[in-house]
């Protein structure tokens, strides 16, 4: 029996509105990484495999490396959080207990501070310090409107490892977006609601919604359009960057100075993003997984979070970017944990001033942000990468907060977790205790790893951090 294109186009929408998220997920977790297969690399790629490997951000093998800074809000309950015992022989803490099955695949890091996030002549405002100093290391100017901060280091990274990829970084968050009016005591939204920034004024807005995200990386459509439709886009754009450019050509002699610069200034942009298209173009046609593209923000919370751990996972997999930032919510967050049993918002429980039914709730609160890494991580785990690791072994997942105990708005003895080998450069399975160095110590480490050149210092950085 045949039906028409009407008919066609609502049996393909039925059968996409039911797909339920357990098909969703399973797709993402069977995902094929194309442009892993070391037969189908790009050129690029191959060649980097041969360089040496302090070069590139590419392991020995010639696997890329990837690196993740992942956020949770509030601090921790220091006592649930931190192992009684450092080395390899540390045993798993109340809040860490998730994380069991991959124990041998993180390493705890105690003893790093963010100075700059601490008070100061500031005043209030620890949230939004927290927040803008996380990937920075720098202290936030104090204003609603004149916001300057810092480049963070997944922004440092990518501007010398992004051209590898289609995508230089990624910037994500399960929380909805703020960058104008104070938010914090008088300091900017800006700094709360973002983790990645490209310059001291210039914030990455993270995406929300994971159907934005999956369609930017892969295409619109059905899983077996997606390429086609994403050459037809790049067709169309540079049809459009053609006629603006026979139009302004023709209407350049018609201009007096003043306006000819404006038109300068114009076709400076139009140049870029005919690089980016070029640029992209350079990469062949996109390697997407076969899975249905997500609908958009699932109401559910946790189911919003493994989604974008997925669109990452599948991010790193494909080789489509290899630096992503993932807000889980921002510093201050209220939300309710209704659904394991905690009505209360979490901002205000965090205050428990000693109350052991707080604290417990909180602890609760911290394991289950803990959880959903463990899902995320797992799977990285179990994912293989192009020399036979994991795509876990392969890269560098940091997992931590901005406060350190929230019910004192503390910023020393940070909560933060490393998972991955790094392509075996990092010894994970430990806990390790620095006592009392900048954070960003870390940060310059890992982006040695990931092959950043001639970066001495980084935000309030002492030197690198030994030991990872």
């Amino acid at each position: 029996m045949k039906t028409n294109t009407a008919d066609n186009g609502m049996l393909a929408s039925q059968r996409f509105a039911s797909l339920s998220r357990r098909q969703f997920l399973r797709g993402l977790g069977a995902c094929i990484a194309v442009p892993a297969f070391e037969s189908l690399l790009p050129t690029k790629l191959l060649a980097a495999a041969a360089a040496p490997a302090d070069r590139l951000a590419t392991t020995a093998t010639g696997a890329p490396l990837r690196t993740a800074f992942i956020y949770f809000p509030n601090g921790a309950i220091p006592a649930a959080w931190w192992p009684a015992n450092d080395g390899a022989d540390f045993q798993l803490s109340r809040t860490l207990q998730p994380l069991a099955a991959i124990q041998k695949q993180i390493q705890v890091i105690g003893g790093l501070d963010h100075l700059n996030a601490t008070a100061g002549m500031d005043g209030g405002g620890d949230h939004a310090r927290a927040n803008g100093t996380f990937l920075t290391g720098v202290r936030m100017k104090k204003s609603a409107t004149d916001i300057h901060a810092g480049i963070s280091i997944d922004q440092t990274i990518a501007r010398q490892v992004g051209q590898q990829t289609r995508f230089p970084s990624l910037e994500l968050t399960c929380d909805a977006g703020r960058n104008t009016g104070a938010c914090d005591s008088g300091y900017s939204c800006a700094y709360q609601y973002n983790l990645a920034w490209s310059s001291p004024t210039t914030p990455m807005t993270p995406e929300a919604n994971p159907r934005q995200v999956f369609e930017r990386m892969f295409g619109a459509g059905a899983a077996d359009e997606r390429a086609n439709n994403a050459r037809r886009r790049r067709q169309e754009q540079r049809s459009i960057l053609d006629f603006v450019r026979q139009d302004a050509s023709a209407m350049q002699q018609r201009l007096d100075p003043q306006d000819r610069a404006k038109l300068d200034q114009y076709l400076t942009g139009v140049r870029e993003l005919e690089t980016r298209i070029q640029k992209a173009e350079q990469f062949g046609d996109i390697q997407a997984p076969r899975v249905e593209t997500p609908s958009g923000i699932p109401a559910d919370h946790a189911q919003h979070i493994q989604l974008m751990y997925d669109i990452v996972l599948c991010a790193f997999q494909t080789d489509s970017t290899r630096v992503a930032t993932l807000l889980l919510a921002h510093d201050g967050s209220n939300r309710s944990f209704a659904k394991i049993g905690i009505p209360e918002g979490h901002h205000d429980l965090s205050h428990h001033a000693g109350d052991p039914e707080k604290i417990k709730k909180i602890t609760e609160i911290d394991q289950w942000y803990v959880q959903q890494l463990a899902n995320f991580l797992g799977k990285m785990s179990a994912t293989k990468d192009i020399d036979g690791h994991s795509l876990l072994h392969n890269s560098m997942i940091i997992y931590g907060g901005g406060n350190a105990d929230a019910n004192r708005h503390t910023h020393t003895n940070l909560p933060l977790l490393l998972a991955g080998a790094g392509g075996g450069t990092v010894s994970p399975g430990r806990f390790v205790r620095h006592g009392g160095k900048p954070a960003t110590n870390l940060f310059l480490s890992l982006a040695d790893r990931m092959g950043v050149k001639n970066l001495e210092r980084f935000g309030d950085s002492t030197g690198r951090l030994e030991d990872v």
